[in-house]
Parts: structure tokens; sequence; C-alpha cells
């Protein structure tokens, strides 16, 4: 049996999406899975419409059990989703498993012991981490024979791919069993430069260790979440489902045998690389011509990027940019206009697909996403974000 845990302790990189239908796509294939939910958030279990009501228990009841010397075996907590596809659910008191096991001895090795007594009963655990770095997280790789770590395609990605490498090499210190580390591009938008760019230098630097399979932006892949079904029942013929299942036959096609910390320290070195390498990235792609006053010289390579796309102060007002070449309207809801986006469009800006306003906002912290034709998405140009009720994720702007 292979536990894949998918981690990345930067949230908006479509962490649980990929773990649902990398579940679903190996069931496809014809694999019994596991999805095991390791978020107190429960985002599996809304993802595949599972109410939160009717879980009795949960991963929280198995793994304090395990921890306390009260196994319950997870097979009685499973839900089927489907042939060959099941589902080990959470609830938000799995946020309190470290503080209610403190002291308790090989707590950190709960989620392995309970995955052993399974390794007969399922040929694939996918695991579906928190987007942060704790308790929760190491069991999960502890318990791994992979590890997963999806990318979002834009520049920051480069910061958190980096932050999360820094992570796995020093949880790899305490763990000496073997681990096959990949890296995976997700959100691919193949319509913007930027996009493209990071994409062929994190295939150059990271060479083998980068899944060939890449998961591209999809509106498919949000449909199918918000009515609770995995891309493989919403839409089996959609390019969603079909880049999974790209995904599961690599990872079942790849090598498995590299010690954890070795493949690690390699991936940091290729990042210090590629980190340098930022700056020529960014200098290669031109400026788009603008319509609002530009802001005084930037040094920094954020405030460079600022410049491009995002959302920036100039003289008391914040202007507002993205690039959506193929986009026929683009509109802006937030805390400012009661999200309403229809009462505020985007000017197209030239003729390489660039959208932009701008808007008087007193000081404060506003949250916003953008509407492209329609479609709600946050701001893939601002780092800065917040999990919304609707599982999606708003963007920040703090106004100075």
């Amino acid at each position: 049996m292979r536990a894949i845990a998918v981690i990345n302790q930067k949230g908006g990189v479509g962490k649980t999406t990929i773990s649902i239908n990398l579940a679903s796509a190996m069931a496809n294939r014809g694999y019994r899975t596991l999805l095991v939910d390791m978020d107190p958030q429960s985002h599996c279990a809304v993802g595949l419409a599972v109410p939160e009501e009717q879980i009795e228990h949960s991963m929280f009841d198995v793994m304090i059990g395990q921890a306390r010397g009260e196994p319950l075996r997870i097979t009685e907590i499973l839900w089927k989703i489907s042939e060959r596809f099941e589902l080990a659910p959470s609830t938000i008191d799995l946020a309190t498993f470290e503080t209610q096991t403190t002291g308790q001895p090989d707590r950190e090795n709960a989620l392995r012991n309970i995955l052993a007594q399974i390794r007969n009963e399922f040929d694939y655990v996918i695991i579906d981490c928190p987007p942060s770095v704790g308790l929760l997280t190491f069991n999960a790789l502890r318990a791994a024979t992979d590890v997963v770590v999806p990318v979002e395609m834009g520049y920051f990605s480069l910061h958190g791919l980096s932050k999360q490498l820094d992570t796995l090499n020093a949880l790899s210190q305490q763990c000496p069993e073997r681990v096959n580390v990949m890296v995976l591009a997700s959100m691919y938008d193949i319509r913007t430069k930027m996009a493209r760019e990071i994409l062929a230098e994190l295939r150059k630097h990271f060479s083998s260790r980068m899944f060939k399979t890449v998961i591209n932006f999809n509106t498919k892949l949000k449909e199918a979440a918000s009515l609770g079904q995995p891309i493989s029942e919403y839409d089996p013929a959609s390019k969603g489902f079909k880049d999974f299942l790209a995904l599961a036959d690599e990872l079942v096609g790849s090598d498995t045998q590299t010690h954890k910390a070795e493949l690690v320290n390699t991936l940091q070195t290729r990042l210090k690389s590629i980190s340098a390498s930022a700056d020529e990235l960014l200098a290669s792609i031109k400026e788009p011509k603008m319509s609002i006053e530009p802001e005084q010289p930037r040094t920094t390579l954020e405030q460079k990027l600022a410049d491009f796309y995002g959302a920036r102060q100039v003289n008391g007002s914040v202007v507002f940019s993205a690039l959506y070449p193929r986009a026929q309207a683009v509109h802006i809801a937030g805390d400012f206009n009661g999200w309403k986006p229809e009462q505020t469009p985007l000017e197209k800006v030239g003729d390489n697909g660039n959208w932009q306003i701008k808007m008087p906002l007193d000081k404060g912290t506003y949250r916003y996403r953008l509407v492209v034709d329609g479609q709600w998405q946050q701001d893939p140009y601002n780092e800065m974000t917040e999990m919304n009720p609707f599982g999606d994720f708003n963007s920040i702007l703090n106004v100075q």
C-alpha cells in the first residue's frame, strides 16, 4: 500500500481539490483507494457531499483512540463514495488533537499505526493535510511513502515552495523512512505569460523531481466541488478529469525508493537556482502600457511584480490590475462595493489582455474577489488570502 500525502502550508493552491480528484482517478483506474482527511476544516467531506451532521465518528476519534491506547479501527468511520473509493472524514475536533495528546508517547506515529492495520485492504491512501505545520502534518509525513507538493503557477508560489521545502527538510531529519517527494504544477493558466515562464523554469530546475502532468486551471473542477462531486462524476469528458487520470498514471509508475532527506536537500539546492533567475524571468515579461499614472520607480522584486498585476496604492487610490487575454469582461466584488461585481467593471487596457480599475478607498482591510466572465476567483497576483464560508479564498487588501 502506498500512502500519498498532499502537503503545502500555503493555502489556496488547490490542495483539497487535488486530493479528492486524485483519489477518484486512482479508483477509476481500478485501485482500492482511501482518502484520509487530516484537515480540521473538513473540506473533503464538503467536496464529496458528505453531510457534516451525519458524521458520527471521524479521524479525530481514530487518532485520539490510537494515541490513548483505545484504538478504533479506521474502517469503522469510512464513507463509501463510489466503487473502490472511500473517505475517512475529518471534523473540527481534529484541531484539538495536539493539545489533547500532550505528553502521550508515540503520538507522532498515530496515523502510521492506523494505516498499518489496513495495509492489505487498500492499494492507495491519499492524505489531505492542513495548510499549516504541526502535529497533524507531521503524522501525515511519518505515514507517507510519497509526498506531493502542489505549486500554484504564480511568482509568489516560489516563496511558498521554498518554505515548504524548508519544512520538509526539518521534519525529514526525524523521519528515516524512504519517501518520494514530487512537485506538482497546479492551477496552471496557459493564457498568462508569467505562468508559462514559471512552469518552464520549474521544469528546468527540478527536472525529474517534478511531475510531467500539469493540473490546468479548469472551471469544471470548481463546479464539481460546489456540487459535492469529483470531476470523474461531474464531467468525465473534461480536461480536468484527463489531467487527474494522467497524474494517477504517473504516480503509479513513479519510483518511491529515494531517501527523503537527500531528495529534499536536492530540491532546495535547485530552488536556490530558480530564485536567482527569478529577476531575469520577471524582466523578460514585457511591461504593458498603462492608462493610469505610474508609481515611483521600485527596487525589490515584489514591488516590480506589483507594477504588472495585482493591487497597489497610487496617490491615495488603489489600482487593481489583472491579465486575462481571452476574457470578455472582468469585474471586482468586495467589501468596498457590497459584493456587487456589476457595479465595478475593470477597463481593458491595450491589446495584451490587461484589465485595470482605479478606486478611491479609505484606510482599512478589504476582502475581494475577481469575477472573470461570470466566474468568481481570487486575485492570482495577491498572495494575501483568507478562506471564505464557501470553501474558496478571498483576496485581502490592506490600505494604509
